[in-house]
């Protein structure tokens, strides 16, 4: 397939007036008439059943046939940015495995044709043992050509769901879940602090995080020093590694992420409406292939195109690269350099070996750690998305690596995942629901441990809430698996800002130790029992510890741990050194000087030992939870409106990790109800529910309407019925919004129950009677 007809085709975008015509050459012929396509959706939609989803599907069905007609005769282009009476911004969300309609997958097919035609382009420039540069090439040209196919699936997939996203942020702000931080003085872009509802969901949700996996895998949890000295992070490849490209305004000196400036740049001028379709299709190719592309390259684009500063206008300064870290000073003198750390799996790593004898130094054995961590984005974007600060749950399970079976995998190995193989990204293939064993015995997943904790990942996120149909696990291509990987899943959760990376699990294999121990010569290593014992040659320096401190005093020290840490190849580099000169020079730190060691200094000495144990630096498995994309896309998977009324909207969050399990509304302020708030309140307290009592003078139906928007799942009325003996009242569920009577005094108990799993509103529902008074829309 040509690459004008590639990308042709990548611009049927879904709905579009009149018919979409692909170009080969100079000839231009009809492929489809959209309005067929959106008659097709639209049966398709129609077919779909969601219980909570109701309204919206019939907004959707409305939407389209609109859209349908007009793409009929010669009226006016529909126009979809019309509607904007709350300045809303109408997104839609699609399920991919819903898109089973022929006339979808004949749009699609040539598309994941012209995907896999690349993938196998790469796979056979890799094979050959092509240039890097022909390599690179031939894998961006492949990622642009993935971000095409997903996008036109997204667009094309049956809509079940419209979102609101300028609804939902009103309600997050209104209610004080999260706001901007300093907000006062202008905010700072990327800092937010969480309200009272926002800091209650976040601490539930670690709260049940911790639980699940803490617990359940008796993790040992540290809490390690947010400051981290630069050798820590030079060692761990961030000072060297961890940086994106930026550009400044000569002027003012002003930043600007490179690939963002030239996206934003970019579509501006596809957007113009004298930009012609050549400068388009120019414009769209680059933007999809910016991800891939060098300093060199970005740098000829901007001069290309004449980019100035978007705020300013005035000239940029050439690109140059921005470490992501926060540097700082430790200590008064500023002679120690340190960093906020980037990541909490650091802590962990140098602390290696404490937890090993903590755990009588046998393997495997996890430890766990929950903190913040800190990335200077160059410009964050998208709300609780991208920040400068944000918590982090991070797992490093240390096993052999030669052994990595979990012990536990045959409990999780029926776990159906959706997995977005490299293999299939490169074939242009959609990602198939495969049990988590399946995927191990094929090789597919590394091994056991891997998927151990990704089953575990996704029972946990669906645990708090998180949409099965709107997730999904994406293997790392090896292009863009991180420095220290050999393999990564990264669980993906569906948001209006498309697919976002949540919680990364990688094999780090043992990168980390490795790295340490050689910066350190502390050696980062378990003990593993042989089957039986071995005799083996040692070959080792031996210093003479008196004559080196009578020789160099205070640098003896260093020259000791100097020796210790060498290779048994530089071990013989010395012996060598000696026996044909009598002497060695040591280098004894990175750029420090040489010293010169003689024969009456060190000896090297070769000797019979034998071993009942031998040495192994432990592999690592990750998996890496960003607690605050977590919640955005909680956020959104559980936003919902009430049926034939928009203005109640309410976030649908499971008990578990809802910020106030229950609320207790008085019917009135009459004062007969004073002393059963009392004993109500009192009772829920002593069984550890978080609850708000809320005794306005509002009508019941707006208090239920109040206590919705905030999430609150249950809710306790006290009316007249109360008064009278036996004492009762009524439970509301938010989302069906039924009720049941009840004692007053069984009333707590149930409440915990319901909120911490133990029993559903469905059993409940069976076994009380059922309130049948209507509840009255909200005024």
């Amino acid at each position: 397939m040509s690459t004008q007809l590639f990308y042709s085709l990548s611009r049927l975008v879904f709905p579009r007036t009149g018919p979409v015509r692909i170009t080969l050459g100079s000839t231009a012929k009809p492929l489809a008439n959209v309005s067929l396509v959106s008659s097709t959706l639209v049966q398709s939609f129609s077919a779909f059943h969601h219980p909570c989803l109701q309204y919206q599907r019939e907004q959707n069905r409305r939407y389209l046939a609109t859209a349908a007609s007009a793409n009929e005769g010669q009226r006016k282009p529909f126009n979809w940015g019309s509607n904007k009476k709350h300045r809303d911004v109408k997104l839609r969300l699609q399920l991919l495995e819903n898109m089973t309609d022929p006339k979808i997958e004949a749009v699609l097919a040539p598309l994941r044709e012209s995907v896999k035609e690349q993938g196998d382009l790469v796979r056979k420039l890799k094979s050959e043992g092509a240039p890097e540069i022909d390599v690179k090439k031939a894998v961006n040209e492949l990622k642009a050509r993935k971000k095409i196919l997903e996008d036109r699936e997204l667009s094309l997939a049956p809509q079940v769901a419209s979102f609101d996203r300028a609804r939902m942020e009103d309600l997050l702000k209104r209610r004080f879940f999260y706001d901007q931080s300093f907000a006062i003085y202008g905010g700072i872009t990327g800092q937010y602090d969480f309200g009272p509802m926002g800091c209650a969901l976040k601490s539930n949700m670690i709260n049940t995080w911790r639980q699940f996996f803490v617990l359940e895998e008796q993790m040992l949890e540290v809490d390690c020093s947010i400051l981290t000295p630069e050798p820590v992070l030079k060692a761990s490849g961030h000072v060297d590694r961890f940086a994106d490209l930026m550009t400044k305004d000569v002027k003012n000196g002003e930043c600007f992420r490179l690939d963002h400036l030239i996206k934003n740049h970019l579509e501006k001028l596809a957007a113009a409406k004298d930009a012609t379709a050549q400068l388009k299709d120019e414009c769209t190719d680059i933007v999809i292939k910016l991800d891939g592309m060098t300093k060199d390259e970005m740098a000829a684009i901007m001069r290309k195109y004449a980019m100035k500063s978007p705020i300013t206008g005035n000239e940029l300064t050439e690109p140059i690269e921005f470490n992501l870290m926060f540097g700082t000073q430790i200590g008064p003198t500023g002679l120690v350099k340190g960093f906020l750390r980037p990541e909490t799996a650091q802590g962990i790593f140098v602390n290696f070996k404490r937890l090993l004898e903590f755990n009588q130094g046998r393997l495997p054995f996890a430890a766990a750690q929950i903190g913040n961590s800190f990335r200077n984005e160059i410009s964050p974007r998208s709300g609780l998305i991208r920040v400068r600060e944000f918590t982090m749950c991070e797992i490093e399970h240390f096993c052999d690596p030669l052994a990595k079976d979990h012990p536990k995998f045959e409990n999780v190995s029926d776990t159906v995942m959706t997995l977005y193989s490299a293999c299939n990204q490169m074939d242009g293939k959609s990602a198939p629901q495969i049990p988590i064993g399946e995927a191990v015995a094929s090789g597919l997943v590394a091994n056991q441990t891997l998927g151990y904790f990704m089953a575990r990942i996704q029972m946990f996120l669906h645990r708090i809430g998180i949409l099965p149909e709107r997730l999904r696990f994406r293997q790392h291509m090896g292009n863009e698996m991180a420095h220290y990987a050999c393999d990564c899943w990264d669980a993906e959760c569906l948001t209006s800002y498309g697919w976002i990376e949540c919680v990364g699990c990688a094999d780090r294999s043992a990168y980390d130790l490795t790295q340490h121990t050689k910066a350190t010569g502390v050696r980062l290593v378990a003990e593993k029992a042989l089957p039986s014992p071995r005799t083996v040659e040692v070959t080792e320096v031996v210093p003479n510890k008196a004559a080196l401190g009578k020789a160099f005093r205070k640098e003896s020290k260093g020259i000791m741990e100097a020796l210790a840490r060498l290779s048994l190849e530089e071990v013989a580099d010395i012996g060598k050194s000696l026996a044909a000169t009598g002497e060695y020079k040591l280098r004894v730190a990175d750029g420090g000087p040489e010293v010169k060691l003689t024969n009456d200094l060190i000896a090297v000495k070769t000797s019979s030992k034998t071993e009942h144990v031998e040495e192994i630096t432990p592999s690592v498995i990750e998996p890496s939870f960003g607690i605050g994309r977590i919640m955005y896309s909680l956020l959104e998977h559980s936003f919902r409106m009430r049926e034939g009324d928009e203005q109640r909207s309410y976030f649908s969050l499971p008990p578990v990790v809802a910020p106030i399990k229950c609320s207790v509304l008085p019917l009135s302020g009459n004062v007969e109800f004073t002393p059963f708030v009392k004993k109500l309140s009192s009772a829920l307290t002593s069984v550890d529910v978080s609850h708000k009592v809320d005794d306005s003078s509002g009508s019941i139906g707006r208090r239920y309407a109040r206590t919705d928007e905030i999430a609150i799942p249950y809710g306790i009325t006290i009316d007249f019925d109360t008064l009278k003996e036996p004492h009762t009242v009524t439970l509301r569920e938010r989302d069906s919004m039924k009720q049941i009577r009840i004692g007053l005094d069984e009333v707590a108990n149930i409440i915990r129950d319901l909120a911490t799993g133990r029993s559903s509103w469905a059993e409940v529902e069976q076994k009380y009677p059922k309130f049948e008074q209507q509840e009255a829309p909200a005024k």
